[in-house]
């Protein structure tokens, strides 16, 4: 008798992995310097803080049990607070809906925001982890390119002027990943303006703003709109595997994500949850453990600049990272950075293609570089192999 396989979802059809998370499995060598993957410096992560923290939750049998949906609720008056600082305005707890990681929050945002076809606007280039939900969401994507200063509004406005109604607009509004740049405050206050006129969703996906070196972030995109809603985590400043993101949002957005979530995972881990409320409520030591990655990621970026501009001249064109983990930058020539990968690869340096990052396929000769995870002598060697590389394609 023969058999008939089971069919999966059509919708899986169109879906294709992470490049980015494809290519850290080939750069796990030793001998390879990677500045590929979007990683934090594992050795700036506390640690010893941590333990410390776990040792006093486990005092509480309760952060055993199952949690609330929306998440433990000390953690929730935590984040309340810290982003009524960063917004301007009280933030409710009932605004607070803490999630597995904010890419959990994106996700299930799709689902409650979205209709299959609906039209999603992105930047170009786009945050990956953006494009794999909106695709698997069956919206329709259209980009909107990035300059110096952050998402291009003008084209948005021609978009808007030609009939277009986007139900979400994303935007990684500052330190971008993975462009490099952070959206202006005068765009920030136009691009709220637009979406009250045009009753468009903002999602500020945000994991990145408490990275600046010299200089604090603008204040929020949420700040001067309620109709943005805010996501970000402590996955940058305090380590990834606390899987603790938050959403941003007024409550009956809240409550809709809860109905997904209690399908998804019925809840968060009460136990990680309790020991993030504990390191981010140590303001004092916070504040250090911040600033000293700050210091920490300030130089090595200001290193990885300084390698590519020394070693290529004119046949690059770099980003200035004022924060974040990411430069952007464009080869001046006709080389294209996917096919240079395998040559760089062999000479023992990765990066990520830009081609990865767009919506078409557009921008062969662009790469992104994260400055992160290795010491100024590494990131220098890093960029003398991908000169090695470059000549023998050329």
């Amino acid at each position: 008798m023969s058999l008939t396989i089971p069919a999966l979802a059509g919708k899986l059809a169109g879906l294709q992995s992470s490049a980015i998370r494809d290519l850290l499995k080939l750069t796990a060598r030793d001998d390879i310097i990677s500045l590929a993957g979007g990683l934090p410096d594992a050795a700036l992560m506390p640690r010893e803080r941590i333990a410390l923290a776990a040792e006093t939750a486990l005092r509480d049998t309760a952060v055993l049990q199952y949690t609330e949906s929306s998440g433990w609720p000390a953690l929730r008056a935590v984040i309340a607070a810290r982003e009524s600082v960063k917004i301007g305005r009280t933030v409710p707890v009932g605004e607070v809906f803490i999630t597995h990681g904010s890419q959990q929050a994106l996700s299930l945002l799709a689902e409650v925001l979205l209709d299959p076809g609906a039209l999603v606007i992105v930047e170009d280039p786009a945050y990956v982890g953006a494009l794999q939900v909106f695709r698997a969401a069956g919206a329709r994507i259209v980009a909107v390119p990035l300059d110096g200063e952050g998402m291009r509004l003008d084209i948005l406005e021609d978009l808007l002027a030609a009939g277009e109604r986007p139900a979400v607009v994303h935007t990684v509004s500052t330190f971008h990943n993975p462009g490099g740049v952070t959206l202006t405050p005068e765009r920030r206050r136009r691009l709220a303006e637009l979406a009250e006129a045009h009753g468009f969703w903002i999602i500020e996906d945000d994991p990145y703003g408490e990275l600046w070196f010299d200089t604090p972030a603008p204040a929020p995109v949420a700040s001067y709109s309620p109709q943005v809603i805010r996501l970000s985590s402590v996955s940058k400043i305090l380590s990834p595997s606390l899987r603790v993101g938050w959403m941003i949002a007024p409550e009956r957005v809240c409550r809709a994500v809860e109905l997904l979530k209690q399908g998804a995972d019925l809840c968060g881990s009460a136990l990680t949850q309790q020991i993030t409320t504990d390191l981010l409520t140590d303001t004092d030591w916070l504040s250090a453990h911040i600033d000293a990655i700050r210091t920490t990621y300030g130089t090595r970026a200001k290193a990885l600049v300084s390698a590519v501009r020394a070693t290529f001249a004119d046949r690059v064109r770099c980003t200035d990272p004022t924060g974040g983990m990411f430069i952007w930058a464009e080869f001046t020539d006709d080389t294209d950075t996917s096919t240079l990968l395998p040559a760089a690869l062999e000479a023992g340096v990765a990066y990520v293609p830009g081609a990865a990052f767009a919506v078409a396929d557009t921008t062969p000769n662009t790469l992104r570089l994260c400055f992160t995870t290795s010491d100024e002598a590494t990131l220098t060697e890093a960029v003398g192999r991908l000169s090695k590389a470059a000549q023998t394609t050329s």
